[in-house]
């Protein structure tokens, strides 16, 4: 067996999280017994890059059941759990993280899961693909595509689509409706302040949140910022978002306002320098600040790290840096992905839809290994009937039934 993990004797603890997962993810449960008697995986090797915790896990079990030989590390040093790793490994899976990676070690990681030769790729953040198409220029022939789980993610794939760069199909999972719709509104909006109320111990009802950025993200952390009593304040770079989030209810404003009014800042917009040296030094004394974008970048850690007086841990996962000016701004999980290095994640039945699109988008691509790598059109939505299939089964599992249209409202709605 080919794996790197921390220590294998972990793997009871693991085995136990997985197993819950199992119980509250039924679509994957059902996909885990199709899979195991179709094998649409057979002699395909997957190589998986997703925050490895025990959801991630179960997906990587329920695609091995269909087949697969599969290969899987972290997409973030500090989501990975060591138990969640040692127990797929001793289910005979190949894995290749630990958390608390350094980033030479997490490259080193995703460097082993691309020497094997991929043939289909699952992506959060776009890291594998990148580096595939840099490094690993020789195996592109063998990958019949992938699957993108982030918004991050899609826009690297798209970027390298328009200089006609992206060498193999990818599908771009985060667009499906049953992806987008759920998983960023309600899985980060509760997962976000599953990290923040757990790290903190410290109370919302009452405070001030900013929220950066009201994509489909942005809205579920404001929105259960709203639910738990927080006067929510939004910035954004779009005028139409902007109108959407003063119509739901949110002051907005530029970040230069904001930071001097916010007791609690949460970054969610996916890009660069969202709050910067000017920010911190306009905050009030003990404000909170954390990300929940894919990438540390939001929050400018290093320009705080080097304008601090003073640096110091103030509680596990919480760093204190004290400013000239006497006040102390607290930062939460290094500014990495606050809900998984901070938290458990998204909960486990909103990534049962998810994973699930996760699931039969691989095959699809399997089915359809045909599918033309033609330069500038290698991006593809996940097709309408994979997106209708998730939610009629997860209605079904809900107990709940839905009217078709008549042959006469078909032929008055489309001719």
């Amino acid at each position: 067996m080919n794996s790197e993990i921390r220590n294998l004797d972990l793997w009871p603890d693991g085995a136990l999280k997985i197993e819950w997962v199992r119980h509250h993810m039924p679509l994957l449960s059902g996909l885990e017994a199709e899979f195991r008697t179709e094998k649409p995986f057979s002699g395909c090797r997957i190589a998986l890059s997703v925050h490895l915790e025990a959801k991630t896990a179960y997906l990587c079990k329920v695609l091995a059941a269909g087949g697969a030989e599969m290969y899987v590390t972290g997409s973030n040093p500090l989501s990975t759990q060591d138990d969640v790793a040692a127990a797929l490994v001793h289910d005979g899976l190949n894995v290749f993280a630990w958390h608390g990676a350094t980033p030479e070690e997490y490259e080193a990681h995703i460097r082993r899961v691309l020497e094997i030769g991929p043939n289909v790729i699952i992506d959060d953040g776009g890291d594998l693909v990148a580096l595939m198409h840099a490094e690993y220029r020789d195996l592109l022939p063998g990958v019949i595509g992938g699957c993108e789980e982030t918004t991050t993610g899609i826009l690297r794939l798209l970027a390298m689509n328009r200089a006609k760069k992206l060498e193999f199909p990818m599908m771009l999972v985060n667009n499906a409706d049953c992806k987008h719709l759920f998983d960023n509104r309600y899985g980060t909006g509760q997962s976000v302040w599953d990290g923040i109320n757990r790290t903190t111990n410290l109370i919302v009802a009452g405070k001030t949140v900013v929220v950066a950025g009201y994509g489909w993200c942005g809205k579920g952390v404001a929105m259960r910022a709203k639910g738990l009593g927080a006067k929510v304040v939004v910035t954004e770079v779009d005028p139409v978002k902007a109108m959407e989030a003063v119509m739901d209810g949110f002051s907005v404003m530029p970040m230069a306002q904001a930071a001097r009014e916010g007791d609690l800042f949460v970054t969610v917009t996916g890009c660069s320098g969202v709050i910067t040296r000017e920010h911190f030094l306009a905050m009030k004394d003990g404000a909170i600040c954390c990300n929940a974008g894919h990438f540390d970048v939001e929050v400018d850690v290093a320009g705080l790290r080097e304008m601090a007086v003073e640096a110091a841990p103030a509680r596990h996962n919480i760093m204190g840096y004290r400013l000239e000016n006497g006040h102390k701004i607290y930062v939460i999980a290094e500014g990495r992905l606050v809900n998984l290095a901070a938290g458990d994640g998204h909960p486990a039945e909103i990534m049962d839809m998810s994973f699930a699109i996760q699931a039969l988008s691989a095959r699809y691509l399997v089915q359809h290994r045909t599918l033309p790598r033609k330069a500038g059109e290698m991006v593809h939505d996940v097709p309408r009937e994979i997106d209708e299939e998730v939610a009629r089964r997860k209605l079904a599992y809900w107990g709940c039934a839905i009217d078709t249209l008549t042959p006469e409202q078909h032929r008055y709605l489309f001719g």
